[in-house]
Parts: C-alpha cells; sequence; structure tokens
C-alpha cells in the first residue's frame, strides 16, 4: 500500500511529497525535478507512431481503439515510464480519483487500522486518498487543509480533534463531502462517524465506581484544550460529580498523543499529589500501561493496591499483565464506515445538505487491572 502525504509546516517552505511504501523506507520527492525531462503524451504518441487522441483514448479502461494499437501504446508507456497527468485530465469530468485524509497521528495504531480500511473500501469504488499528517495541531491541520484543497480532492476525512475557524470556514466552502471521524461533535462541519468521547468516559468512570472505587484520579495530556482527550477528561469530571465524589484528581502531563514514557512519568507526581487515590484512568491506554509499570516497579500491587483503566482497547491493553481495563473502539469499523459514506454521498445517493451521522459503539471493558472492592 503506497501513502502521499503533503507537508505545509512552513508556507515559506516548499511543499514536498512523503511517499512510504509498506514499512521499509521513506523518500522525500520534491513536487518538480528541473532536473530530469517529464515523458509527456506527445513523446508517447511519437514513439507508437500515433496521434495523441489515439494515446489518450488507449488509456482509457473502455478503449474504442483496436486491441494491437493499444497494446503497442501501453508498451510504450511502460517503457518510457510514463505518468498520465490525472489532474489535467480531469478537467472535463471535475474528477481527480483521490479523496484526502487527515489524521492526527502516523504512529498511532488505531489511525493507521482506520486508514487501511477506509483505503480498502475506496479501491472499490476506484479511488485512491492523499494522506496528511497534523501531529495534534489546529495550525498544522489549517495549512493542510488549504493544500489538499488546491488538488481539488473529491471529498475530505478528517479525525476530530477541534477545528481553528479559518479550518471549518475552507471546509464549508469547499463544495465536496466532509466527514469528521473518531466524535460526534455538537457543531459537525459535514458528516460525523464516531461516537462521544464524553459519554464513552462518563461511562468508564461509571463502571469504575461500580466497582467500588472512590478517589479515582484522571491522568490526561497538556495543551488539550480542542482534543478528544479533553472531552474524556469533561466525561470523567461530570461521572464524579453526578455520583456525589470528588473529580479534583486530575494530572496533565505530555503532550497529545500520549505515551507509555508520560504514564510512567507522571506517576509519582500524582501519588505525591494525591496520595489516597484507589484507580487511575488514563486518557489512553498508552499511558496506562506506563502508569501500570511504574506501579510494579515501586512495589505496589495492581489491582489489589490500586486500579488501573485506559481508554482505546489498544493491544498493549490486551496483552499486559494483569490485562487493562478499557474502553473498547473498533477503529476498523470507522474506516469502512467512511467508505461507503463517501460513496453513497458520491454517487448522489444521500442528500447534499444533510449532516448524516453514523454512530460507532464505545463500551468499557473491565479486565484484570480493576477488581471489585469490599464495601
Amino acid at each position: 500500500m503506497i501513502f502521499v502525504s503533503f507537508n505545509a509546516d512552513l508556507q515559506d517552505r516548499p511543499l514536498w511529497a512523503r511517499i512510504v511504501i509498506g514499512n521499509t523506507r521513506t523518500l522525500r520527492v520534491p513536487p518538480s525535478d528541473r532536473t530530469a525531462r517529464t515523458v509527456t503524451m506527445r513523446d508517447v504518441a511519437r514513439a507508437a507512431g500515433v496521434s495523441r487522441m489515439t494515446v489518450s483514448r488507449a488509456l482509457k479502461k473502455d478503449s474504442p481503439v483496436s486491441q494491437e494499437t493499444r497494446d503497442r501504446i501501453l508498451k510504450v508507456v511502460r517503457d518510457m515510464n510514463y505518468v498520465p497527468d490525472q489532474v489535467a485530465g480531469s478537467l472535463t469530468t471535475r474528477k481527480t480519483g483521490f479523496v484526502a485524509v487527515l489524521v492526527p497521528s502516523l504512529n498511532n495504531l488505531h489511525f493507521a487500522e482506520t486508514v487501511q480500511a477506509l483505503t480498502e473500501e475506496l479501491e472499490t469504488l476506484g479511488l485512491q486518498i492523499l494522506l496528511g499528517h497534523t501531529d495534534y495541531s489546529a495550525d498544522r491541520e489549517e495549512q493542510i487543509v488549504e493544500t489538499m484543497l488546491r488538488r481539488r480532492p473529491e471529498a475530505m476525512v478528517l479525525s476530530y480533534d477541534g477545528h481553528s475557524e479559518r479550518t471549518r470556514v475552507l471546509l464549508q466552502d469547499a463544495g465536496i463531502p466532509v466527514i469528521e471521524l473518531w466524535e460526534r461533535p455538537d457543531d459537525p462541519i459535514g458528516h460525523t462517524i464516531g461516537f462521544s468521547n464524553r459519554a464513552a468516559a462518563a461511562e468508564m468512570t461509571h463502571a469504575l465506581i461500580a466497582q467500588g472505587y472512590r478517589n479515582i484520579a484522571f491522568l490526561g495530556e497538556e495543551g488539550d484544550d480542542w482534543t478528544r482527550g479533553s472531552e474524556r477528561r469533561a466525561g470523567f469530571c461530570a461521572a464524579m460529580r453526578a455520583a456525589g465524589l470528588s473529580d479534583h484528581r486530575i494530572l496533565r502531563a505530555g503532550k497529545p498523543p500520549m505515551s507509555i514514557e508520560d504514564g510512567a512519568a507522571a506517576l509519582p507526581d500524582l501519588l505525591d499529589r494525591f496520595a489516597d487515590t484507589d484507580c487511575v484512568f488514563c486518557v489512553s491506554d498508552a499511558p496506562a500501561f506506563g502508569v501500570l509499570s511504574a506501579l510494579k516497579a515501586r512495589g505496589i500491587e495492581v489491582p489489589a493496591d490500586i486500579g488501573v483503566a485506559g481508554f482505546g482497547n489498544f493491544e498493549v491493553s490486551r496483552f499486559s499483565a494483569p490485562t487493562i481495563s478499557t474502553v473498547m473502539v473498533d477503529p476498523r469499523r470507522i474506516g469502512r464506515e467512511a467508505g461507503r459514506l463517501l460513496g453513497r454521498l458520491l454517487a448522489g445517493d444521500d442528500g447534499k445538505d444533510a449532516h448524516l451521522r453514523v454512530d460507532v459503539s464505545a463500551v468499557p471493558k473491565m479486565r484484570g487491572s480493576t477488581k471489585a472492592l469490599k464495601n
């Protein structure tokens, strides 16, 4: 699978395309290479002894050109490494054949699985993806959205972590389907596929309270005010207050996305500030595993002495010892639903003006890192 993403960190820097082939290597390809001459359709036509119109027709799936002539042209195309200009060729049909996809992180397995499932669905429609990486930055997202829109994508799919006002305006004025993933925002730009992170975190907090925990601490991220992590923190606070419990045990450490190392490093500070903590609910499974490891290193038993919970049902939560209680989500389903919805939208089967919402489940899964406490 080949992903192509455009980096527009700073507007005064040249744009470059980043091509990742499998897990083997990364190449940086400048948008134009003045040292090598690009093969044109005219070159192919001259080498094949036909007109440019014949070459154009031969490159179409339902070609009216004779098989013998088409085979000869396609051989020349391969020999000369000619790449048809799809953007130029799409001017009459206004179809570019790609969907822009933005994710906040490239090393997060959930986003990788979502993109893979989305790609599989889009390939059945004859579409490819152009992948952008926002690094949880609203400014970077805005720059990449603007860059992507210049290439006239047929749709835009992006993870919801809040958006700048200009990003919202750009997408609302783009005139293409826009789908936000991984959240159910109150004010969507277009269509949404996901769940309420606030409600899911509240449900997990209620599940921990039902097990007997009362002094639950929440470990979240610094600078997360516009991310889904802030919604999870808000859900924790709401559930604690609803149960008549204090929600003051909150520690924010590490920038999004919080890592295993961040979780382990934050534990001493958390225990110093909130020594009576009986359970640590982490913004995701990675810091939860870090907390679990740090507790073990201190000789603190989990769950006998303190409980640990995470969010996301990542692989690390399923194979740690003990396994980590978490909120289960299905990243592949989110990707599949996005692809299927795009298929309907691009075919005109759903109203262009309606804000369609596809809900996916996010439910607590209680495992070995927490236990029912005796009253």
